[in-house]
Order: C-alpha cells, then structure tokens, then sequence
C-alpha cells in the first residue's frame, strides 16, 4: 500500500490569470509542491522546441515533476482524413512531451456526450482503440504513456475498456473525480474502476442534489462538497500504482441539471448501468445546494472586468485553499514538509 502520494496542482484551475508555464511553475513551487500538470497551456510557445526545453528546465530546477498533454482527440467522422488527424494530433503530444519532460500526454475523446460523433459508445470505443494502436511503438519508444482523462463522454467502465484494448502499457487513466457526476456516476465509483490504470489522480469536489427536474450537480471547492476525498485517498492509496495527486478545482459554474427523469435524455445514456445509476442516486439523497459564496460567472461570453477580477481572485484562492486541504486534511505532499 502507498504510504504518501506526492502533490500538484492542475493549472486549468487557475487559467482566470492568464499566466504563461514558465510562471506557472514558480506558483507551484512558491507553494511548495512536487508537481505541475500544465494542461490546456496558453503560452505562446506551447509549439516551439526551444519553449519546451525551458518549460523542462524550469521544472528540473525546482524539482517539480511535470506533466502535460492536448485535448479530445477522437475523429470526428469516418473519413480518414479525420482519422489521420488524430493520430497526428497523439504524435504531437508525443513529441512535446518528451522535450518539456513529460512521461505523459494527457487526451480524452470528446468534450461530452453530445459533442461524440454519431453511433453508439461502443463504436466510438473501437475507434479511439484503434487510433491509439497506430501510435503504440512510437510511445513506448519514447517512453510515454497516453492519458485518457475519465471525461464527459464515456462511463467509467467504458473508459476502462479504451485503456485496456489499446494496451495498458502505453495508455493509463488520467482519474479524475470532478468528471464522473455529469455522467451520473459517483466518483468513488470511478476510482474503484480506473485506479488500478492510474498513471494520475486529480481532484475536484461537487455537490450533488434533487431538484425539480431532475438532479442537480455543480463544481465547488475541495473539501466543501460531497465527495468523501478521505475514502477516496485511502482507496487510492490501496488500488493506485504509485502516482502524483494534483488538486484541481473548478468553480464559479452554476449548477446543471440532469434531467434524469426524461425519457429523451436518458436516451442518450442506454449503457448505464441500473446498480451504478442507484449508486448516483444514493449520493443526490446526502446532497443539497452550495450555501456559501461564489461567484457565477465562469460561463460562455465575454465576462463584464469587475467580475473577471473576482473571478480571478476566486480561482486563485480556491485553489490555494485546495492545497491547504490536500495538505492538512488528506495528508497530500512530500516537499512542503520540509
């Protein structure tokens, strides 16, 4: 059993401050943790071989382990070109990744289910198994793994399947726990199915609750939701290969309803499980609403500037009192205890 897992921060978090890696990088280190996953990178040397080699640099220099990688990466249609697309989208992850120093290029298939393309999850799993096979010896000869963030798209056991019909040896789960409510999973759930692929462990809390319409789920700072994060580390720590946990708050969204009640939307989710949707339920039954302050405003459209400044100011304190909480709460990090 692992006795302590090291701590990080996932700059998607913090992306309110615009901040370019090589700052990001002294933030994580000014608060004394061992990682940094750079995801979703707006540096506008995110493409340039000589950014990466600073990037990793930078890294070495304050003894940080970094990670990074693209985004959804399924083809969009049947047509090769679209398939030729993604595979060169994984190659380029493998390249940038080896020169910022990287062992992994995170990606997921689709932003959500409705963003998938037509046909059925199955369909949709053989084809990003297959994508992924293309590029299978060019990974691991460069000593890279694939990680396929648990994201809005695909259940977790479905997740579990594009790991393991790739090839465990070159693609593992980027577990993350803030994901799993929009497909109406637990999260606990979802670490119990995707621990064992780990290669990462990113934290996000939710609350999760009844309402008219359905069930309610929204993204709150860590430790203020529902999520159990003490029986989480603590099955991690009994399932997990040795891995970094990187806090991961994203907040300042208004609640979304799943209108799990309506036969139209439920459509979309035929391959749920009825012991997993119980297991959902049981969780919206211990749930209410966020009672405390937040600002709403990390939606779609231009943020009027008072706002964004708030925004900013939230995003940078909820993720500092993240890492409070991964620290004395959960008993997260090596670095910062001197």
């Amino acid at each position: 059993m692992i006795d302590r897992f090291p701590l990080g921060l996932n700059t998607y978090s913090i992306r309110a401050l615009r901040w370019n890696d090589l700052p990001l990088i002294e933030y994580a280190a000014s608060l004394k943790l061992d990682a940094i996953f750079l995801q979703d990178s707006i540096d506008p040397g995110i493409n340039d071989p000589a950014h990466w080699k600073e990037v990793k640099d930078a890294a070495k220099r304050h003894g940080l382990w970094l990670g990074t990688g693209g985004s959804a990466v399924l083809p969009r249609t049947d047509e090769q070109a679209e398939f030729d697309r993604s595979v060169k989208l994984l190659r380029d992850g493998i390249k940038r990744a080896v020169g910022m120093g990287s062992p992994l290029v995170r990606m997921l298939l689709a932003g959500d289910r409705d963003h998938l393309p037509p046909g059925p999850p199955e369909k949709h799993i053989a084809t990003m198994i297959k994508v992924l096979r293309v590029v299978r010896t060019e990974a691991l000869d460069a000593g890279i793994k694939f990680a396929v963030e648990n994201h809005k798209e695909l259940l977790c056991w479905e997740t579990r399947q594009v790991i393991e019909g790739a090839g465990k040896e070159f693609v593992g789960s980027y577990l993350d726990t803030g994901n799993p409510v929009f497909v109406m999973e637990d999260p606990m759930q979802t670490v119990e199915t995707l621990g064992p692929l780990a290669v990462m462990l990113h934290l996000r809390d939710s609350v999760v609750y009844e309402t008219r319409g359905g069930i309610a789920v929204q993204w709150v700072p860590l430790g203020e939701g529902v999520v159990d994060f003490k029986a989480i580390i603590a099955k991690a720590k009994e399932i997990c290969p040795p891995i970094a946990v990187f806090i991961k708050p994203i907040t300042g969204r208004p609640p979304a309803i799943q209108p799990v009640w309506d036969r139209e939307f439920m459509k979309k989710y035929s391959d749920v499980r009825a012991a997993d949707f119980a297991r959902f339920l049981a969780l919206a039954k211990k749930g209410g609403p966020y009672e405390r302050h937040m600002v709403i405003e990390d939606v779609p459209g231009k943020t009027p500037e008072p706002l964004a400044a708030a925004l900013t100011f939230q995003q940078k304190e909820h993720m500092e009192r993240g890492v409070e909480y991964g620290k004395k709460v959960l008993d997260l990090g090596i670095k910062w205890r001197g």
